[in-house]
């Protein structure tokens, strides 16, 4: 994976279930899940849980801080939507991340 896909989450994990042909049942299995979750988790009636993030990484074999930032985007796009953000909104919480950056910075030079 090179750039962010602009899927959901769940249908990422679909995308990638079918290029390794595996079925719903047998991808489940491997992540502890039954099938109906795992389906229900596809289909964006529920979340992906970023604790099984390693797991899904070393199943299709790709790098987890890229998973990581795929999985934080999706969840970031899905608040973003909930909440019907402005992109004035979007900027004022990019400078507050900002500052949190620059605040976290200086207290580790202290």
């Amino acid at each position: 994976m090179t750039s962010l896909m602009k899927t959901t989450f769940g249908e990422y994990i679909r995308l990638l279930r079918n290029e390794n042909e595996l079925t719903l049942t047998q991808l489940a299995a491997k992540l502890n899940l039954d099938s109906a979750n795992l389906s229900k988790i596809e289909n964006g009636k529920r979340d992906f849980d970023e604790k099984r993030l390693p797991k899904l990484a070393k199943i299709f074999k790709l790098n987890l801080t890229e998973l990581r930032n795929e999985y934080v985007t999706d969840q970031i796009g899905k608040h973003i939507y909930e909440t019907n953000c402005t992109k004035q909104l979007l900027q004022v919480a990019e400078e507050k991340a900002e500052y949190r950056r620059a605040l976290n910075k200086s207290l580790q030079t202290q």
